[in-house]
């Protein structure tokens, strides 16, 4: 899988059902070039389109599943 496969993905947290946002980027770990966590653009209502979007990281070990197009996490 590359990054390119991650970005874009929604990103859902599979205890609300809430979307968080969609991924923007990817956090690597310089040893071993594994992904330490996500980051994701949060999701905003219509007014708020406009404004600047805030960046929430997900650990890697919150992902529970990635689908083709939804990544579920579990934000507890």
């Amino acid at each position: 899988m590359r990054l390119s496969d991650l970005q874009d993905k929604d990103v859902v947290d599979i205890g609300s059902g809430d979307k968080i946002g969609s991924v923007i980027d990817a956090e690597i770990k310089k040893d071993t070039g594994l992904i330490t966590k996500l980051i994701v653009y949060e999701k905003r209502g219509f007014l708020d389109a406009f404004k600047m979007k805030d960046e929430v990281e997900v650990p890697w070990e919150k992902i529970k599943k990635i689908g083709s197009d939804v990544i579920l996490v579990e934000r507890k």
